[in-house]
């Protein structure tokens, strides 16, 4: 039996400066060794330099539109969505709002390439034609005018085409490989398939016939040469699984490892260099356990093209080169790999700020990428034959290094992508004619090509890459021959100063809530034990009296006092304690969120931290608020200041979605003010609110000040009608926020404050240039996730009608793909819903939505309190007529002229909490925020999770009063304003200008 290693495990986000500190020392050659780099390195660049291609490549657009100029950008925008936009009008809408953009029209063209000639003269051709109001000035100008708006659309398809024939070997495999024939002595290819993730069913069913079909035609085209050196597939994991992702580890290995083996056996069969593509990395640890299975099966011996790429700017890849080893000893095989820098960078730092890690998975300096892709190519060689290294780069000093350290044993290959570093290796070849290089070649439609060439764009175009550089004759070559140790110099460098690790994202000011990285196996584990040792104490708390209500306002009233007179600055080391209380004891309340909210592991988490936040955010906001008075300009001989004081008891009722986050937001908001508070929690979450009430007591705030009271809602109105409340605030349904409004408005005495939020009828509205993939994704997780019991929950889709078949059979099927039940198991997508109560409402609903809609995907549920995901299309947006809170999508499409009476009857609902955008076109965008009164419109990206001090929560009309929850305007609502005036020249005269004169 082979000695199988363990699955894979390394440190998520190592720290910077102790790689460094071990890379940094190997990286010194001896002088001989670097003068051979620097000649070697030098020809290359100069060849690039000298290389006139008539036709023109990568490296020729980018020296002509530079990704730094708005030209770059705007035409990157065209490339990434106009091929696949069907209808005219939004075709012309896009081209003139992105040619609008650039100043395309008096751009000189540098460039001989033809390539570029004909890209920027139709861009110019079109732009001059967009230009409203524009004179027409001599023949051209005449005869664009006259050409009129069909011509612009097919110039600017045409250079848009233009391109991607460039870059994309071929449309079909048997187009890529009659391109891709040997020329020049080069023979080697990969192709690559080109396509996003799946996110049906049906799309990995697709993906997986096309990688089938294409194994095929390449093998039986593949001739007779042994390996290395034959072409090559290169498979993405993503396109063949939907749920493609950690939590759903379990099904991902049964489901997508027979797949895999499959296509793995069929490339064997033909004797292929079949190669898995890298992806992000929260996916790592997954991707390297579906290898590691596949890898095990018997049927795979003997053959030695199997491999996979591996990320130089991922600091596990040294740590990943070592499993693939170990692999391959286990099972005596000899395995390909395939090495990058990585093309996901930007996505990667996002991701981690935004999950709250101790640090990054990648390099956040370029230099320490360069620094581990020479350390990690040293490893690969020194592991020869045993590991085929293939170095994919265009790199002239990455390329000499490599060279230099191959010494004369052969055994490895270069890697381009097709349509770049030709000059480079066209020389190399020249050079060093037995050294070998593949071709990595995109094969698939023009419309497949958007998001490969704008990331292709993107990871070559940036001013720093070496490919601008390279292109860039101002850019002197001993520039580009400094050693990335040489940029480092010490391990203390190696991070990048203006990119904070994720905790202090908002330092000083506070640091971040602190996450937990699902796809890294260690951190999930650790917390799912912590979270199974917790119990959570369910036993039934008894509500209280309106007699014992009454009273905990009575003593609220006489805590104020004392609190209020507490310094700011106490009062906010009191909430900076909770959340460290918080966080310390995590697990504890991600326990009882699940028990007895119903939340899943990644809901729970996610309240966790957005509680942690509240605390946080409001310490800080308090202390700058209430900290000091603020003196007022005025008269000499006079003093004016204005300060913030708490009113005083103020009464917070929250509700059961967010029994965690919103409950802390309201009461920490409160007390921070200088509030005494009687909190009320919804009566189904009564638990987590006594748990937060003992944190917030634990970390400093007085009993006398803070007090928890148990009901339902007459309880609550109980409340909000006592004589001694100075203000209320909630969140809730619109219907019950309109019963306390007339409550306190009957009310003889003090007029007292009512801040609220409340729900909405939240509305997304995608247009033709949207990408299908981006739009399934956000609405499958802003109208499903937490059961759709969200404030800003989806309800409501408008898709343009020109797209809408494709958009909804995608939202349709990657809703099949979520797995409903039980919330304490890590792999469950949807959980339940609060109670019967409302899985019976939501019921009648559907059954109502049955008979009235189109029904487009109903989800199976299974007993007890769940509702399965379902999707209703309806003929007008008139047919919902109130909130429906829970995972029921409603769905309407609309012409794209008719996109003013869209947001009309967005605006007729009277809600405006929530808003999502999925446009290219700028100035559709920019409309529709200018028409709409949306409190939180979220634009190309999903529309919920609403982020503390980052996207302030709130809306307006029938959505709520405002001021938003997690914004610098929230404390101010819970304080009076005091101005104090004092005559100080009133002893006798004014000292200061007295002095001041003398």
């Amino acid at each position: 039996m082979p000695n199988i290693p363990p699955p894979f495990t390394a440190p998520y986000a190592p720290d910077d400066a102790e790689i460094a500190a071990r890379l940094l020392p190997a990286s010194h050659l001896s002088p001989p060794q670097e003068a051979r780099i620097d000649r070697t390195a030098t020809r290359l660049i100069e060849a690039i330099r000298k290389r006139d291609d008539r036709l023109g490549g990568v490296e020729d657009m980018l020296r002509e539109f530079a990704l730094s100029t708005k030209e770059g950008l705007a035409l990157m925008v065209l490339a990434e969505a106009l091929l696949r936009v069907p209808d005219a009008r939004t075709a012309d809408q896009f081209i003139e709002d992105k040619l609008g953009e650039g100043d395309f029209i008096h751009h000189e063209t540098r460039s001989t390439a033809f390539l570029v000639n004909a890209s920027a003269w139709a861009l110019g051709l079109s732009a001059r034609v967009i230009q409203p109001g524009e004179t027409p000035d001599g023949t051209i100008g005449r005869l664009v005018k006259r050409l009129g708006a069909p011509a612009v659309r097919t110039a600017t398809r045409q250079a848009m085409r233009l391109m991607g024939n460039h870059f994309v070997l071929g449309e079909t495999i048997a187009q890529a490989l009659e391109r891709g024939r040997p020329r020049s002595g080069q023979s080697r290819y990969s192709f690559d398939m080109l396509g996003e993730g799946a996110r049906t069913a049906a799309d990995a069913t697709r993906y997986f016939d096309a990688y089938a079909s294409a194994i095929q035609t390449i093998g039986k085209a593949a001739g007779s040469q042994p390996l290395p050196d034959r072409p090559g597939i290169s498979v993405k994991l993503s396109a063949l699984h939907p749920r493609f992702e950690a939590i759903s580890h379990a099904r991902v290995m049964r489901e997508l490892v027979p797949q895999l083996l499959d296509l793995a056996q069929r490339a064997k069969a033909h004797d292929l260099n079949f190669t898995i593509d890298a992806e992000e990395a929260d996916r790592l640890e997954l991707s390297l356990d579906v290898i590691g299975a596949t890898l095990a099966d018997s049927s795979l011996s003997g053959w030695d093209g199997f491999g996979l790429a591996i990320q130089a700017y991922q600091k596990r890849a040294s740590a990943v080169i070592d499993y693939v080893d170990a692999l391959a000893r286990a099972h005596d095989r000899k395995l390909m790999v395939r090495l990058v820098k990585g093309a996901y960078w930007d996505t990667e730092i996002k991701r981690a700020q935004e999950r709250g890690l101790d640090g990054y998975p990648v390099f956040t300096r370029k230099a320490m990428t360069d620094l581990n892709y020479v350390g990690c190519a040293a490893k690969l060689l020194a592991l020869r034959p045993r590991i085929f290294p293939q170095f994919a780069t265009h790199n002239a000093l990455t390329v000499a290094t490599v060279l230099e350290l191959a010494g004369d044993i052969g055994c490895f290959e270069f890697q381009r992508l097709h349509g770049m570093g030709e000059a480079l290796y066209e020389q190399l070849a020249k050079d060093h004619p037995d050294i070998a290089y593949r071709t990595y070649a995109p094969v698939g439609s023009h419309r497949d090509l958007l998001a490969y060439l704008v990331r292709r764009l993107l990871e070559n175009g940036a001013n720093s890459s070496f490919v601008a550089q390279a292109a860039d004759e101002r850019v002197p070559v001993p520039a580009l021959l400094q050693r990335p140790a040489d940029a480092i110099v010490q391990p203390q460098a190696a991070t990048h100063p203006k990119i904070p690790l994720p905790a202090d994202l908002f330092a000083p000011e506070r640091r971040n809530s602190r996450g937990v990285e699902f796809g890294a196996r260690a951190a999930l584990d650790q917390l799912l034990t912590e979270v199974k040792a917790e119990t959570a104490d369910l036993k039934p708390i008894a509500d209280v009296t309106p007699d014992q209500a009454n009273a905990a306002v009575t003593a609220a009233r006489a805590g104020f006092a004392a609190w209020s007179r507490t310094p700011a600055g106490a009062r906010a080391a009191a909430l900076e304690q909770a959340a460290h209380l918080l966080e310390s004891r995590g697990a504890h309340f991600i326990a009882l969120l699940q028990a007895e909210g119903g939340k899943t592991l990644d809901d729970a988490l996610s309240e966790l931290r957005e509680a942690v936040d509240f605390c946080r955010y409001y310490a800080a906001r308090g202390r700058k608020l209430f900290g000091s008075e603020t003196a007022m300009p005025g008269p000499t001989g006079e003093s004016n200041a204005l300060a913030l004081r708490g009113r005083g008891v103020f009464v917070a009722i929250s509700p059961w979605n967010f029994p965690l986050a919103i409950f802390l937001g309201q009461v920490t908001a409160a007390l921070m003010a200088g509030n005494s508070v009687v909190a009320k929690p919804a009566e189904q979450t009564p638990r987590i609110a006594r748990e937060a009430v003992a944190l917030l007591h634990e970390a400093g705030i007085p009993t006398s000040a803070l007090h928890l009271v148990t009901g339902d809602g007459r309880i609550g109105a109980g409340l909000t009608a006592h004589a001694d409340i100075a203000g209320v605030v909630f969140t809730g349904s619109t219907e019950v926020a309109r019963a306390i409004n007339r409550t306190l408005a009957a009310k003889d005495g003090p007029i007292v404050p009512l801040i609220a939020e409340t729900g909405g009828i939240n509305a997304m509205i995608a247009d033709a240039t949207a990408l299908p993939e981006q739009v399934a994704d956000d609405v499958v997780t802003s109208a499903f996730r937490s059961a759709g019991q969200r404030c800003s929950a989806l309800r409501l889709l408008f898709v343009q009608e020109d797209v809408a078949d494709r958009m909804i059979e995608m939202i349709a099927g990657a809703a099949r793909e979520l797995r409903i039940g039980d919330p304490g198991h890590v792999a469950t997508h949807v959980g339940p819903v609060i109670d019967m109560e409302a899985k019976q409402r939501l019921d009648a609903h559907i059954a109502r939505m049955t008979a009235e809609a189109k029904l487009h995907f109903a989800g199976t549920a299974p007993e007890g309190c769940f509702v399965a995901p379902h999707i209703f299309e309806l003929k007008d947006a008139g047919q919902l007529t109130e909130e429906v809170f829970g995972p029921i999508l409603h769905v309407v499409r609309y012409r794209a002229e008719n996109l003013e009476r869209v947001l009309t009857a967005i605006e007729r609902t009277g809600y405006g909490l929530t808003l999502g955008i999925h446009s290219r076109i700028d100035d559709t965008v920019e409309a529709i925020i200018d028409r709409v009164q949306v409190g939180n419109i979220y634009v190309n990206r999903n529309m919920i999770g609403a982020v503390v001090g980052v996207q302030p929560f709130g809306g307006n009309g029938l959505s709520g009063t405002g001021p938003k929850a997690g914004g610098p305007h929230y404390l101010s609502r819970f304080a009076t304003e005091q101005t104090v005036t004092i005559n100080t020249a009133a002893a006798g005269g004014n000292a200061a200008l007295l002095a001041g004169e003398a």
